[in-house]
This record gives structure tokens, C-alpha cells and sequence, in this order.
């Protein structure tokens, strides 16, 4: 039952049947927090809306009454983005999940947010097209979500992450005002709002509605696996064959931990004996992935594989892929939780950096599971922890920070797909000058001036960046 004493649940349900206006502790209860169940919050309503028109009437009933908005799609956020706000409404728009059109001339798609990733590149199956990014979580994750994180996947390397595979979006602003960003044509005049509008994270506004590139399903796909006897021959590997002149469309690697974790979960044919692994995806016309297996093969076997297999069917690359797909859950049989993050770093420091990872862990007394894109240096430490230990969530946050720091040190960024949400806002203050910070605060001031949208997310205030800098100092 709705609570009629909370006017802004009754105005919500003027403008919502009651029916997709959720309301009272136990009923927000599942949309508590995003995949990352460290950070929860329960709103004050959830609106579950189906069209651009509802999206645009919740929002200008938030600024009407100066009420919190938290945008949200399926979930499946690894960076508490989508954390409700206690004394808000959190609007989720995964009801929204029509694909609209698909045109195989322009090799487009028009997609509502809610529309799942994977749905996309099997509507487009027929004409022999396909959506490119894929992140693990694409039997889940929706359009809307990867925009605003702008999501990348194991097929990011070669192809792009979300920014580079949409054409155009629809933005609703916090007044309710719809935006247009891109467009049919790829050159377009002024700012480029639809490169700003990727990894907002729903800090600018509510996507409605995206554009998104499709791509031609390649003639020849061949996949290789490379075991290696240590992190740091896998990690050199990955700089060998990109300086060798191929970009692969898939190249990922996996430790021993999370080698361990998903031969158990899905047995997928993995190593137990290798402390890493390569997945490797050659794509394109015959002639060309016959030409790069002949450069990969050879640098892999320089680089220290102790052995190299050649996928023998689609139906054995379709189970290699399933085993990193799996990787995630596969880990939380090891541990009763864990806590994922992301950083990327230059290529050549990869193996610098999984090498820090286990001087920090070992601080922390902590085991990290690594599993990532190793082609763009965009890695997935995974901190596994029993959260019913005391100082259990306070040890995992110091190594989280340590390694995103470190990440940092060596060149990189604190994320590469995940966000930066509530989990890495306090690195945003080591990454970024104060004068650097105002200026994303001023972006955000001109679409949000109320600051309403997702606050307290992705950006920090510069009042929190200096607060966070002295702590840091003080730790030493």
C-alpha cells in the first residue's frame, strides 16, 4: 500500500498508475542498491516508467518539489551509480524495452534504455549485423545503463566501448526538457553533447532513447588460449602482440584465482596449472585472421606460453567465452562476498600493476582474483571478503584505494567501464585538480543547477576532494 501521507508519493501516482509507483520500506527494499550491495539506501518512491512522456512529468515533478531523482536500468552497476537516495525518487526505466527500428542500410538500431544489450545483436542476427560492446553482464545489463557508464566488454579492444558505437540518444532533462545529441550523419557541428552524455551516469539527465551502430558479423572468427607460468609473461604477451601490429578483437587474461574459480563453476577447459591465461578472438576477412594467427601465434610462444590451443569449434569458443563471461559469480563460490573495481593502465604497466595488487592484498590480508581486458589495460580486480567480520568492509575500501591510486601513479584512470558513482568518488579527488573538478561541477550546474540528479555521485565537491586529500596525507 502507498503511504497517503507522503505527497510526493500521491502526486507520483497522479502522474503513474499505482500500480508502477512502488512505495514503504519493504516494497523498495529490492531496489535498495545496484550489484554493488555494499552501499545501500532505500528511497522514498520508486516510479517505473514506460515512456519519454512519464519520464519527462517525474522529472519536472522532482524540480517542482526539489526532490532527489536516481535513474536506473537494470542493476547490474558494479559502482553504487544507481544507489537510491533516501529522501528521493528513484525512476527505473527498464520497462522502457522496445527496440524501435532497426535499419540494415544505415546499420542502426533505435532502442528504448531498458532494452538488454544482447537482445540488440539478435534482433540484428537476421541481417547479418551485431551490436559490438558486450559486457559480462549483457544477458542483463540494458542500453540506458551502458550509456551512462559507458560500458565496454571483452570485444571493446577492437570495436569500441558504447561512445563509439552510438549514433545519437534523447536526454530529458531535470526541467523536463527533451534533448537531441548526434544524429544520422558522424561529423556534427558544436559540442559534442553525445560524448558528454556517455559516463554521466545520469548526472546530466535521463536517456529515453539511443541510436546505436551495428556492426557487420565478421566471415572468420578463430580463437586462441595461452597459458602462461606467471602473471607478469601474460601481462608482457599482451604489449607484444599489439606491437606486432595486431589488434585482436577480443584479448583478455585471467589469474590463477579466477582460473581456480570458474574451471569449478562451468568447466569451461582452463589451465589449473597456469597462473594466467589469455583469451584471444582474431576476427574479420579469412585471408586477415589467417594472417594474424601466423604473427600471434609465434609472439605468444616467444613470450613464455607453455602452451597455445586453437579453439577446434565455435561450440569450444563458446565455452572458453562462457568461462570469462562466468568469472564474476564464479568468484563468489570462493568467498562469501567480494568487491569488484576497475582502473586502466598503459599496457606495458599491466604486469606492474597486477604485481603492486599483490603487495596490497597481502597488506590488507586479502586474496584479489584478476580477470580483465587485458588489450586495453582496463582491469577487474576482484577483493574477495566475509563481509560478517568486523573490519572486513573497511580493509577492502583502504585496498580498493590503494590500487586505484596506484592505477593512477602509473598513468592510468580509476576506472574504464564501471563508473565512478559512489564507490570512487573519493579518488576522483587524486585524479583530478580542484580547477578540474570545478569545471565538471560548472557542466553539471548548467543542465542540473539544483544538483538533483543523482547526487553525491561521480563528481565530487571540492570541499570533499580537499577533506579527502588531507586524509589520505594523514595516512601517510
Amino acid at each position: 500500500m502507498h503511504s497517503k501521507r507522503d505527497p510526493i508519493v500521491e502526486a507520483l501516482c497522479r502522474i503513474l498508475p499505482g500500480d508502477r509507483v512502488i512505495s514503504g520500506c519493504e516494497r523498495v527494499a529490492p531496489f535498495e542498491c545496484d550489484a554493488l550491495p555494499v552501499y545501500r539506501e532505500r528511497p522514498r518512491a520508486v516510479a517505473l516508467v514506460r515512456s519519454e512522456a512519464e519520464v519527462v512529468a517525474v522529472a519536472r515533478l522532482c524540480r517542482e518539489w526539489q526532490v532527489p531523482l536516481v535513474s536506473r536500468g537494470a542493476g547490474t552497476g558494479l559502482s553504487a551509480g544507481a544507489r537510491p537516495d533516501a529522501g528521493g525518487i528513484l525512476l527505473v526505466t527498464s520497462p522502457m524495452d522496445r527496440i524501435l527500428s532497426i535499419d540494415p542500410d544505415a546499420m542502426t538500431a533505435r532502442v528504448q534504455p531498458g532494452v538488454v544489450n544482447l537482445q540488440i545483436s539478435r534482433a540484428a542476427a537476421a541481417q547479418n549485423l551485431f551490436y559490438a560492446p558486450d559486457p559480462s553482464s549483457q544477458i542483463a545489463c540494458s542500453i540506458g545503463g551502458n550509456v551512462a557508464e559507458n560500458a565496454g566488454g571483452v570485444h571493446c579492444l577492437k570495436y569500441g566501448v558504447t561512445v563509439q558505437n552510438v549514433t545519437g540518444l534523447r536526454l530529458v532533462t531535470i526541467d523536463g526538457e527533451v534533448l537531441t545529441a548526434g544524429g544520422d550523419c558522424p561529423a556534427q557541428p558544436g559540442y559534442d553533447l553525445l560524448a558528454l552524455v556517455h559516463g554521466s551516469e545520469g548526472g546530466l539527465g535521463i536517456v529515453t532513447e539511443v541510436t546505436v551502430r551495428l556492426t557487420p558479423q565478421p566471415s572468420r572468427t578463430r580463437m586462441l588460449m595461452a597459458d602462461f607460468p606467471t602473471v607478469r609473461a601474460a601481462a608482457d604477451a599482451v604489449s607484444a602482440i599489439v606491437r606486432a601490429g595486431v589488434i585482436p578483437a577480443a584479448l583478455e587474461m585471467m589469474d590463477a584465482l579466477a582460473i581456480e574459480a570458474t574451471e569449478k563453476f562451468c568447466h569451461p577447459g582452463y589451465a589449473l596449472d597456469a597462473a594466467a591465461i589469455l583469451l584471444i578472438d582474431l576476427d574479420g576477412q579469412p585471408q586477415e585472421v589467417a594472417a594474424d594467427m601466423a604473427v600471434v601465434e609465434p609472439v605468444l610462444a616467444r613470450s613464455g606460453a607453455t602452451r597455445v590451443q586453437r579453439a577446434a569449434d565455435a561450440a569450444q569458443r563458446e565455452l572458453w567465452w562462457k568461462g570469462r563471461k562466468s568469472a564474476f559469480p564464479a568468484v563468489g563460490r570462493l568467498s562469501p562476498d567480494y568487491y569488484c573495481i576497475d582502473g586502466t593502465v598503459p599496457r606495458h604497466r599491466i604486469g606492474d600493476v597486477l604485481e603492486a595488487i599483490d603487495r596490497f592484498a597481502a597488506r590488507y590480508q586479502l586474496r584479489v582474483a584478476n580477470v580483465f581486458h587485458a588489450g586495453d589495460g582496463n582491469l577487474h580486480p576482484i577483493i574477495m571478503f566475509n563481509g560478517r567480520e568486523v573490519d572486513a568492509v573497511d580493509r577492502v575500501e583502504h585496498l580498493a584505494a590503494d590500487i586505484l591510486e596506484y592505477c593512477i601513479e602509473v598513468g592510468g584512470t580509476i576506472t574504464g567501464e564501471h563508473g565512478v558513482g559512489l564507490e570512487k568518488i573519493d579518488q576522483m579527488a587524486v585524479q583530478f585538480s580542484d580547477a578540474e573538478i570545478a569545471q565538471f561541477l560548472a557542466v553539471k550546474d548548467a543542465l542540473d543547477p539544483d544538483r538533483l540528479l543523482n547526487p553525491g555521485k561521480l563528481i565530487p565537491t571540492l570541499a570533499h576532494c580537499q577533506e579527502y586529500r588531507m586524509l589520505r596525507k594523514s595516512d601517510g
